[in-house]
């Protein structure tokens, strides 16, 4: 068997907001179908209710009125460097994967200079100034991105240590007025990744991206609330769901396939999938998908864990958070083995769309 250096999740840690909200707390929202046709209030439970029943979000996360997206990253941050006892000075690149930036409470306009992974560079008072500190936006698949470019910098030699941060607080951007705006949450995650050299397959074995922007560039955008005047000229996130949907069912399970094939593997052989948060029936179709596609009628219980029902939609920040409860042992019946295959998976704005095959050490 040849040495080969492959890419190693050495350490997690992630950042849950304290405040819990609940879909009892949209109840009195003035909501619109769409620009200028208002919804009427008095059917606001039953518009919950179906959002819920679709969805499977009961309840999310929002961070207090004196964090932003750089106070959550370097939080998380923190407890990937306490769980994988590195010296943060060995990293090599540092790549906080966001869309928003820094958006204040009190003034919802992105504030992206100097770059998000800049300000949590200088917080962890990281001082080496070979640790390369950049931001990735690239949609809800961004922190997987980070992980695929990393890989890259591991396996040639250049690097021998990254951290790479998936962090974002939607409650910032979302629309009061749109129904869609109860999707989203706050979070951060984090992952630590070193090279290590191995006779046999361990860590990151194959990955897969992908941009369809040419058809499917304006399935999500910024723009104004659906309720003419709300937000004083704030840009909210907007997209079409029905066509996002469309587009992730087809494309993600293919992408996925894909990749297993690439290193002889099939979905029967996986024993989790962690998927991006987006939408609870969204995830089930993706997965009902690729199994039609596998020729399977079945695969273990548990395979694809879900964290949406209770921390919603926090965009980058859903798988890195969702692989450190598993890690730390924080959500109920799931684990991780020495030797288990792993698939992480998202799909985000752009469209962008990715996969990746990992064996855990």
């Amino acid at each position: 068997m040849t040495t080969k250096i492959y890419s190693v999740i050495v350490g997690t840690g992630s950042y849950i907001p304290e405040r819990i909200v609940p879909n009892a707390e949209f109840l009195q929202n003035e909501f619109y179908k769409s620009h200028d046709e208002p919804l009427d209030r008095s059917k606001n439970e039953e518009i919950i209710e179906k959002f819920e029943a679709i969805s499977e979000i009961g309840e999310r996360r929002y961070v207090d009125d004196d964090l932003m997206t750089s106070d959550i990253a370097t939080r998380a941050a923190q407890a990937a460097l306490a769980s994988s006892g590195i010296d943060k000075e060995s990293l090599d690149y540092l790549i906080v994967a966001h869309n928003f930036g820094d958006v204040p409470a009190d003034n919802p306009r992105s504030d992206l200079v100097p770059s998000l992974a800049a300000r949590v560079k200088q917080r962890l008072e990281i001082e080496n100034p070979r640790c390369v500190a950049y931001d990735l936006p690239f949609g809800c698949a961004g922190w997987l991105q980070g992980v695929i470019q990393a890989d890259y910098f591991l396996r040639s030699g250049d690097a021998k240590r990254a951290m790479i941060i998936g962090a974002e607080t939607l409650s910032r951007v979302a629309d009061p007025c749109d129904r869609d705006g109860m999707l989203y949450a706050d979070g951060a995650g984090c992952t630590i990744v070193e090279a290590r050299a191995s006779d046999e397959p361990v860590g990151l074995l194959a990955h897969a991206t992908r941009s369809d922007a040419l058809k499917h560039a304006s399935l999500m955008w910024m723009g104004d609330s659906f309720k003419p005047g709300h937000g004083d000229g704030a840009r909210f996130l907007k997209m079409r769901g029905r066509r996002l949907y469309e587009y992730a069912v087809t494309v993600v399970p293919d992408l996925v396939r894909e990749t297993l094939h690439e290193v002889g593997l099939r979905a029967r052989d996986v024993d989790k999938i962690l998927m991006h948060q987006a939408n609870a029936k969204m995830n089930g179709a993706i997965l009902k998908r690729l199994l039609k596609l596998e020729e399977l009628d079945a695969v273990q219980e548990g395979i694809m864990p879900m964290t949406i029902s209770f921390l919603g939609n926090s965009s980058v920040a859903t798988v890195p958070t969702l692989l450190d409860l598993i890690v730390t042992g924080k959500l109920e019946g799931q684990t991780l083995e020495s030797g288990n295959v792993v698939v992480f998976a998202a799909v985000g704005a752009g469209m962008n769309s990715n996969s990746a095959v990992y064996i855990w050490p």
